[in-house]
Parts: structure tokens; C-alpha cells; sequence
């Protein structure tokens, strides 16, 4: 279950519908960065017994940044710039040092991206429907896996440190709030 406690902003919707060769130039980005994410968290000595299941995760991510890939060339969409989500850039800076704070810290951010992909994929798979079909077949083909991604980095920050797990995410948790209340003028997933 997804702990959110802002919802998605009213305008995100139509903004996001109306670029949609935009927005999927952004998720072929974001499914990057994921997947090289999971593969930096290898680096924590308090995941090294987690490698395997992070492996896992950058290769899932792999194959879901050549299925947007894909689907760009497949619409003749040129891949091109990212642009920073100021949403992520605002998770990203309060990761604190030292390396049980922080790999705490950063799974639980990745685990909030993770979670708001969900949400917003759920979203576009039902409203896509009768605009873009296939478009709303691939969103909602995505949500599971989104979902487990989500579990999993939270499992792996509680198997680290549960209490502190507990703090950092609802400090987490009231900066995606504050965050996702911050307009954003960008046609962007995140």
C-alpha cells in the first residue's frame, strides 16, 4: 500500500496528457536512472548480501528503458534532453552522509520514486484507454513491477536499521508532500 499523503496535483494530468512525446523522452530517462540507481546501491556494505535482488531490479529497469526506447522510435519521437524533476532533485538533497544514513536515505527515496511511478502509472493506464491504447496497455503493464520496486527498497532500508526506517520515512513522507505542492510548469512524469 502507497503512503502518500499529498495527492497528485490537479494539473498534472492534463499536462502530462497533452506532451505526451515529452513525457516519454522523460520516462525512457527516468527508467535509466533507475536502473543505474539500483546498481549504485550496491556500493553500501549493509546491502552487499542484497546484490543480487539490486541486480535484479537495474536489469528490470534495463528492459523497461529499451521498451520506452521502443516506443519512441516506434512514434518517431527523437530521444532526447532530460530535464531535471525538481520533485526528485528536492528528495535527492536531504540524503544525509555516512553510509548507514545513507543508503537508509537513499533507498527510501528510490523507494518513493518507485511508488510515485506506480501511482501515476495506474493513473495513465486507465486514462490513456481511450485516447492511446497501447500506450495505456504499457502503463499499466508497469505497475506491478513499480509497486514491488517500492516494497522491496523499503524492506531493504527496514533490514538496515528499522526505527531509524521508521524516522526517515516520515520525514520522507512529509517531504513528498511538500514537494508534490510546488508547482511544476514541465510536462514530466515526476
Amino acid at each position: 500500500m502507497l503512503l502518500f499523503r499529498e495527492k497528485i496535483p490537479a494539473d498534472w494530468l492534463p499536462k502530462v496528457l497533452g506532451h505526451l512525446p515529452e513525457v516519454l523522452v522523460d520516462h525512457a530517462h527516468l527508467e535509466r536512472k533507475a536502473a543505474t540507481s539500483a546498481l549504485n546501491l550496491e556500493k553500501y556494505r549493509d546491502l552487499y548480501g542484497r546484490v543480487q535482488e539490486l541486480n535484479a531490479i537495474a536489469i528490470e529497469e534495463l528492459q523497461h528503458f529499451d521498451m520506452v526506447l521502443n516506443l519512441l522510435k516506434q512514434r518517431g519521437i527523437p530521444f532526447g534532453q532530460p530535464f531535471p524533476s525538481p520533485w526528485i532533485a528536492g528528495m535527492m538533497r536531504s540524503i544525509r552522509n555516512g553510509n548507514r544514513h545513507q543508503a537508509i536515505d537513499h533507498l527510501l527515496c528510490f523507494a518513493l520514486i518507485e511508488g510515485r511511478s506506480c501511482e501515476k502509472f495506474q493513473i495513465l493506464g486507465r486514462e490513456l484507454e481511450p485516447i492511446d491504447p497501447e500506450l495505456a496497455k504499457f502503463y499499466a503493464s508497469l505497475v506491478e513491477s513499480e509497486g514491488n520496486h517500492y516494497a522491496t527498497y523499503i524492506l531493504m532500508a527496514r533490514g538496515i536499521d528499522d526505527a531509524e526506517t521508521d524516522r526517515r520515512l516520515d520525514f520522507y513522507l512529509d517531504l513528498d508532500a511538500k514537494l508534490m505542492r510546488e508547482p511544476n510548469p514541465l510536462p514530466m512524469l515526476h
